[in-house]
Parts: C-alpha cells; sequence; structure tokens
C-alpha cells in the first residue's frame, strides 16, 4: 500500500482530519483536508468534526489548535518543528510596556508561543492585523513578536501609536532590497508580492503586500503572467494549482522554511498510526491565551 493510501485508511479510521499550512511541501498539501494560512486554519480548527487534528505546521499553531478545541486530541507531525520568531519577545518587556504608557493594548501575531498569547489583548494575522488594530479603543499599540509587521502596520493606521518589538521572521528579514533590484533585472515584466513580515526597503518594491492567502489570490486573480514572490516558496504549490499558466520567481535562491521542511508523509504516518506528538497545553495556559484568540476571531 503507498504512504498517501494508508494515511487515507488511517485518517478515516481514527477520524481524523489533516490541516496543512501553505508553507509545507507540496507533497503534504495534496493528502490535507484544508490547506490555509494561519488565520484559515484557526477558524477551520473550531468547525472541523473530526475527534483527531493532524497539523502540518509549526509548534505555535498546533498550541492554537489544542487551546481552541481542548475536547480534541491534537497532533504534529514533528515536534521539533517550531517557529523561531514564535518566541522573539517576552512577558518582561510586556509589562515594562504596560507600566511606561497609559492605555496600551498588547496586541500578539499569532505566530507566538500560547506564553506569549496569554499577556495578550488580542491576537493578530497578517491578514487581519489593520482591520482589528484600527478597531482597538486604545491609542498606544505594543505589537508583539514581529517588527516588520508591526511597522507595516503602523503605516496603514497613523492615528495609532504603535510600539515596536524586536523580532522577526528569519526567512522574511533576509530578504534584501539589492536582491528584489537583482530579480527584476531579471525578470522585469514580473509584479512582485511580498508578505509584511519583509523589511520596509523590500515592501516599498511591491506591487501587493498581504498575507500568505492575499499573495496566492493576486497572483491567480491578476492579469500578468510573471510573479516575484516575497514569501516562503510553498506558496508555489496553490498557486500552480489555480493558475498553472503563471510563471512564478523567488528573490532569492533558499526561499524555503526549514521547519515546515520538517513535516514529511511518513511522519504524518507516524501520527495516525502511534500517536506521537500530541499536543497539551495546562488548562491555566490555555484559558488564558483563549481569551485573545477569541477576540481576534470576534474582531477579524
Amino acid at each position: 500500500m503507498q504512504i498517501t493510501q494508508a494515511i487515507e485508511k488511517l485518517k478515516q479510521e481514527k477520524n481524523a482530519v489533516i490541516l496543512a499550512h501553505y508553507y509545507v511541501d507540496k507533497e503534504i498539501q495534496d493528502i490535507a483536508d484544508y490547506i490555509g494560512d494561519s488565520f484559515y486554519l484557526s477558524k477551520v480548527a473550531t468547525k472541523v468534526d473530526a475527534e483527531r487534528i493532524i497539523f502540518c505546521g509549526v509548534e505555535f499553531m498546533g498550541e492554537s489548535a489544542k487551546v481552541l478545541n481542548p475536547e480534541k486530541r491534537v497532533f504534529m507531525p514533528d515536534a521539533t518543528a517550531d517557529c523561531p520568531m514564535a518566541h522573539m519577545a517576552t512577558v518582561e518587556e510586556i509589562e515594562k510596556v504596560k507600566a511606561t504608557y497609559d492605555d496600551v493594548a498588547v496586541v500578539c501575531y499569532i505566530n507566538s508561543t500560547a506564553e506569549l498569547k496569554s499577556h495578550a489583548d488580542v491576537c493578530v494575522t497578517s491578514s487581519n492585523a489593520v482591520k482589528i488594530v484600527s478597531k482597538l479603543p486604545n491609542k498606544n499599540i505594543f505589537f508583539i513578536p514581529d517588527r516588520n509587521l508591526g511597522s507595516y502596520v503602523a503605516k496603514q493606521v497613523p492615528d495609532k501609536n504603535v510600539i515596536l518589538n524586536s523580532g522577526c521572521c528569519p526567512r522574511h528579514a533576509n530578504m534584501t532590497d539589492d536582491m528584489v533590484l537583482a530579480a527584476k533585472a531579471a525578470h522585469p515584466n514580473a509584479k512582485f508580492a511580498v508578505h509584511p513580515e519583509c523589511v520596509e526597503d523590500v515592501l516599498k518594491h511591491a506591487d501587493y503586500i498581504g498575507s500568505t492567502s492575499g499573495i496566492i489570490d493576486y497572483v491567480v486573480d491578476t492579469d500578468a503572467e510573471e510573479f516575484l514572490i516575497g514569501t516562503v516558496d510553498g506558496v508555489f504549490a496553490e498557486i500552480q494549482k489555480r493558475a498553472p499558466e503563471k510563471k512564478l520567481y523567488t528573490i532569492k535562491e533558499d526561499q524555503t522554511c526549514i521547519n515546515m521542511k520538517k513535516v514529511t508523509l511518513e511522519k504524518v504516518l507516524d501520527v495516525l498510526e502511534n500517536d506521537t506528538n500530541e499536543v497539551f497545553v495546562e488548562q491555566e495556559l490555555a484559558d488564558a491565551s483563549m481569551k485573545p484568540l477569541e477576540r481576534m476571531l470576534a474582531l477579524g
């Protein structure tokens, strides 16, 4: 029996659903029941009827799925698949900002640990951050952990005082102005779609700035043949499925997420066979981190 057939058989037997982020490899996306960015998958996790959620992504995604679905069993194909940025803020920094500024709201990018979420007022994703921040009654916003998304939000909502943290996504922050200019020179007819986790010097060249799903929709729906993609190249699979005629280019050679690459078919099968890498979140932490997630779902 082929591995994909074995996965499908066990998935049915164990009443499991497979969720996959756009950044995992195409072969993982091909076996998933739902594919999307972090916001979409957060919503899906609250609506699926399956007893088990197999989350093909990184650690914070599994944590969020478990917090939102305490009655379901959540599993990660690779327990070491983590997001460095998810840890790039501290409770001490949050408390310091709260003590310094009156009327401050802590806005936590969903790409963060449950511990950080538990100290936030609301969570956001790249697709809803501007919308949610603009709705908050607070003048002062402490945006954690990503400084680049926070900077982008600050420019879109100029009436807010956005206080930036020092964290970033290594995959996006490593893209540079020079790389974009070289890629544009190599592909002069290409439109440039980029994620707001990139630095401002990269964003200034963009034809479109948006979330992972936003980038995919832009490329699919835009009347152009060639595109430079300023995010992890896992998005190519969905674009090529929906618009196979589009020509896609990265702006640097290694535009992959090394942690998302850890998710393999063999590990998905192992999870289904042996119940490995189950996600557990202590009840007190789960309750505290649930509040900003629920507020995100309500406002976003």
